[in-house]
C-alpha cells in the first residue's frame, strides 16, 4: 500500500527546536484547518536528526536541476545518492554535480517536486490534502520559532 507524507521542516537544514517549539508546533499540525480531515484519523510523527536526513518526496519526484549550470541531473544520480547516505546521514551538503563538475550544496538543487534536508521534522502520514494552506506555514514557523517549508511525498 502507498502513503502520502506531508512534512514541515526548518528552512535552515542543521537547525533544531526546542522541546517546547516542538510541541506547540506539532499541536498546531494536529489541529486540522477548516474542511481539512484531520485529527485523531491522522498520524503525525516528530522526528529529531543527529544528522542532517533527506527529506524526500519520493515517486513525486519529476526533475532535478542544477543551480549553477542549469542543466538537467539524473534522478537516478539523485537516488544512488540518497541511498548511499541512508543510514548515517549528511555531515555536510557541499557536492560536486554531475552536469558541470560544479560545487554547490544539496540544498539549492532545483527539485521538482520540493525535497529538503533537515534536522527536525514534522510528518503528517496521509494528511487528507495536498498540501497546507497559505498561512499555515507562516503559523507553524511561528510556533516552531524559525521559517519552515513543506514537503509532499508519496512512496
Amino acid at each position: 500500500m502507498s502513503d502520502d507524507v506531508l512534512s514541515v521542516i526548518p528552512t535552515d537544514p542543521r537547525w533544531q527546536p526546542g522541546r517546547d517549539a516542538a510541541k506547540r508546533a506539532a499541536a498546531r499540525v494536529a489541529s486540522p484547518a477548516p474542511g481539512y480531515p484531520g485529527g485523531s484519523d491522522v498520524e503525525i510523527e516528530v522526528s529529531r536528526y543527529d544528522t542532517i536526513t533527506p527529506v524526500d518526496c519520493g515517486s513525486n519526484l519529476v526533475a532535478l536541476g542544477c543551480p549553477l549550470c542549469g542543466g538537467s541531473i539524473d534522478t537516478q544520480w539523485w537516488a544512488d545518492l540518497l541511498e548511499a547516505h541512508a543510514d548515517l546521514g549528511f555531515e555536510t551538503l557541499a557536492v560536486d554535480v554531475p552536469c558541470c563538475g560544479g560545487a554547490t550544496s544539496l540544498d539549492t538543487l532545483r527539485h521538482d517536486w520540493p525535497c529538503g534536508f533537515a534536522r527536525f521534522e514534522i510528518a503528517v502520514w496521509n494528511p487528507g490534502r495536498d498540501w497546507f494552506a497559505d498561512d499555515e506555514p507562516a503559523s507553524l514557523g511561528e510556533a516552531l520559532g524559525h521559517p519552515v517549508r513543506q514537503i509532499r511525498a508519496h512512496t
